[in-house]
């Protein structure tokens, strides 16, 4: 069983975790404006399943084999690195030649569908290596050992989801009311020019790091 100073502990480190600048963030400031609040609560789906992933993965000993075989590592690791600078040349690609505003594009125009929306997510989270580093380091010091230990696993896992969700959600919220003050061109541009050079130094990050 969980007691509460573990509860409120894991709560408090997942927190900091969640919030600190990273790939979901940078992805989230690029699809709402660019694409609209309903496509950016997709990214935020997508990361909660990526979440579940890592969770499932850790509690079943998986990620442990992308610790201790440094090629099954670096695979991952290269494969994150690879999609996150491939989503910045995505983004520093459209700012050089110019796109719409999601006001100038039809519903049916829009590029990034809510499925393409949660599939960037998605990938985003799952991905990244660092969160299986978390969740091997970090997270079995707040699993109870004994009976009960696998459910008390998932809640955890469950509570990070929650606190993901609820912080990229009003990150959403807010960029969808601020959405309407920049939707010009001019500042579309600027920002896909910025998360795109954001993302690629996170590839770049990725590339070199090592747990």
């Amino acid at each position: 069983m969980l007691d509460w100073s573990q509860i409120l502990t894991f709560t408090l480190v997942t927190s900091l975790l969640v919030m600190s600048p990273g790939p979901n963030g940078v992805l989230v400031a690029k699809t709402v404006p660019t694409s609209g609040r309903a496509a950016g609560f997709a990214n935020v789906a997508g990361f909660v399943s990526a979440f579940y992933l890592h969770g499932t993965l850790s509690i079943l000993g998986i990620s442990v084999i992308l610790v201790q075989s440094a090629q099954a590592f670096f695979i991952v690791k290269m494969l994150g690195a690879a999609y996150l600078c491939w989503i910045g040349i995505k983004a520093l690609r459209d700012a050089w030649r110019g796109v719409k505003t999601v006001a100038e594009t039809a519903p049916a125009q829009r590029k990034r569908t809510l499925a393409k929306a949660y599939a960037e997510g998605f990938l985003t989270n799952a991905l990244n290596p660092k969160v299986s580093i978390f969740y091997l380091a970090a997270f079995p010091q707040f699993v109870p050992v004994g009976a009960g230990s696998v459910t008390a696993a998932f809640t955890l896992v469950c509570l990070h989801a929650l606190i993901n969700a609820v912080w990229f959600s009003a990150m959403v919220l807010l960029l969808a009311r601020l959405t309407g003050a920049v939707r010009n061109g001019r500042f579309q541009r600027a920002l896909k020019a910025v998360t795109g050079t954001v993302f690629v130094a996170f590839g770049i990050k990725l590339a070199t790091f090592r747990p």
